[in-house]
């Protein structure tokens, strides 16, 4: 898919983030542009999902400065931070609905806390944003402990989706589904990005993802972006974590996989 390479909707520079003694973002610099899907990767605990809850404003950062669709959010009055709140959606990684709201319910507290709407438009929209996850309408009213892995993951997305973000960002998204379930999540997130013009971020070490959907990569090391660029130019960087990630068994299945159209998809790499 053709991206904007001068107008990016994500932009990081020089991010820090610590814990007490424990530094974990190290200077970080990120863009994401507009229509496309960047996948985010690391070593487990290098900080993949720090940086994410950091942009959401979720973890405090030391210093840097993130701006989200051209505006510096540390900038930004209660308004303008509301508004572009609006223009975002997350999908944490184990879908952090709920438990106590229905699925109707849990869609449609994003436009209780930021719309002014009737209960009845919230109805029609919650059964839209069902429709366009594919999750069945006899799902509306079920609770979290009632659905599957994968209806979870649905509803959380159908949830993320219901202020019609720009932006779109994805904890380990297919984490604890089946090849087949994993496969079907890819092929609903291209889907959504081509339809809906989404930007999204996705954080995730699923290497059917990254070589199935994912217009380029950005790699974690060290507190930085070791580089982000195509899968092609990303597995033939010269270092050792890239070597052994990229050049795994677990990858070469899955290139072969991608390959042989059995269980991925392939519709992001011929288009």
């Amino acid at each position: 898919m053709a991206v904007e390479p001068k107008n990016p909707v994500l932009s990081v520079r020089d991010i820090h983030v610590s814990f007490g003694p424990n530094h974990v973002l190290k200077g970080l610099d990120l863009d994401a542009y507009r229509g496309e899907i960047i996948g985010f990767v690391g070593g487990s605990g290098t900080g993949k999902s720090v940086l994410m809850r950091t942009i959401l404003g979720l973890c405090q950062k030391q210093a840097g400065t993130i701006k989200l669709f051209g505006l510096d959010y540390d900038q930004l009055d209660d308004e303008q931070r509301s508004a572009t709140d609006r223009r975002t959606g997350v999908l944490f990684q184990h879908g952090a609905l709920f438990s106590a709201l229905t699925v109707k319910e849990n869609i449609q507290m994003p436009m209780r806390e930021y719309l002014s709407l009737s209960q009845t438009l919230m109805d029609e929209l919650a059964a839209m944003k069902l429709s366009l996850v594919g999750l069945p309408m006899d799902a509306t009213d079920k609770y979290p402990s009632e659905l599957s892995g994968g209806m979870i993951k649905r509803a959380s997305l159908a949830r993320a989706l219901a202020l019609d973000p720009e932006l779109l960002f994805l904890d380990e998204p297919t984490s604890g589904l089946d090849p087949i379930g994993a496969a079907e999540f890819d092929e609903l997130t291209v889907s959504l990005s081509r339809t809906l013009g989404l930007t999204v971020f996705m954080v995730t070490h699923d290497l059917g993802s990254l070589h199935a959907i994912c217009d380029r990569i950005a790699v974690l090391k060290d507190g930085k972006v070791l580089a982000i660029d195509t899968l092609e130019r990303i597995e033939k960087l010269d270092d050792p974590w890239v070597r052994s990630y990229f050049g795994g068994q677990r990858a070469i299945s899955a290139q072969h996989a991608l390959r042989t159209g059995s269980g991925m998809v392939n519709a992001r790499i011929e288009g």
